[in-house]
Order: structure tokens, then sequence, then C-alpha cells
């Protein structure tokens, strides 16, 4: 009996020793599986770093492009409001130059008829367009108006008096 015991303590020591070896083989290669994928893992890693840098560079490219082109859009519309308050000030200044010479014009009209005989400034009136006469006939003084009308066609006078009255003379034709 005690050789059996001891015949299977030995058994046993000898099972767990082996056990023991077989462990440690498993733990060896686990170990070495563990360490590869670590490896990768690492290699992923840089892999992954290196990429998100070079997209980073390339957004602060993009942006940095973006923001040329915005502020060449801002100097364009910066120059395009400005070419658009010179031209308005221009077209302001054309538009007091012909008002001035169309004033000229008129006052040198008037003074012309002021000067003429009331009978040659009648017969001149009489064949001109009904519109026309009123407006140089408005320029004149009153006392110089009521001479030529007199001696107008009576029925020219009255049409020309009627313009004057509702201020027709100056409405714009169409």
């Amino acid at each position: 009996m005690i050789k059996t015991i001891l015949l299977t303590a030995l058994l046993l020591l000898q099972l767990q020793a082996q056990s023991t070896v077989d462990c440690n083989q498993v733990f060896e290669a686990r170990k070495g599986e563990i360490l590869e994928q670590m490896d990768k893992l690492d290699q992923k890693q840089e892999e992954f770093e290196t990429y998100k840098d070079a997209k980073l560079k390339l957004i602060e490219e993009k942006e940095k492009k973006l923001k040329q082109r915005e502020q060449k859009v801002d100097e364009i519309l910066a120059q395009a409001k400005k070419l658009k308050k010179e031209a308005e000030d221009l077209k302001k200044q054309n538009t007091q130059i012909l008002k001035n010479i169309k004033q000229a014009k008129e006052d040198k009209i008037s003074k012309t008829y002021m000067k003429m005989r009331d009978s040659k400034a009648a017969g001149i009136l009489d064949t001109m367009d009904s519109k026309k006469a009123a407006k140089i006939l408005f320029g004149l003084k009153a006392s110089k108006i009521s001479k030529i009308l007199a001696k107008m066609n009576p029925k020219n006078a009255a049409t020309i008096t009627n313009l004057l009255e509702d201020n027709q003379a100056f409405a714009e034709d169409k």
C-alpha cells in the first residue's frame, strides 16, 4: 500500500511537472502572439498618426487658401462699392450739368424773345408746338407775355395760356 501511495504521489508529481511545463509553453506561445499583435497595433497607431497629421496639414492649407480668397473677394467688393459710389457721383454731376445747360439754353432763348419785337415773337410762337411755346413764354416777364399773346392767333394763345395755367408745359412727353 505504501508502494501504491508512493507510486501515486510520484505519478502526480510527474503530471504536475508536465502540466507546469505545458502551461509555460502555452504562456510563452501566447506571449509571442500578444507581442506580435502589440507590434501591429503600434504600427497601425503610427500610420494613423501620420494620416491624421497629413489630414490636419491639408485642412490648414485649405483654410489658408479660403481666407486668402475671402480677402480677395472683400477687396473686390470694396472696390466695386467705391466704383459704384464714383459712378453715382458722376451721374449726379452730369445731371446737374445737364440741368445747368438746359437752364442756360432756356435763359438764352428767353433773352432772345425778350429782345424781339412782339409781333415777330408772336408769329414764330404761333407756328410752334403749343408746349414749346408755353415753355418759352414762361421764361419771359408778364408784360412781355401779354404783348406777345395779344398778337398771336387767339386759338393758339388760348391753348398756350391753358398750358401755362395748368403747368402742362412742363409735363414730360411720353
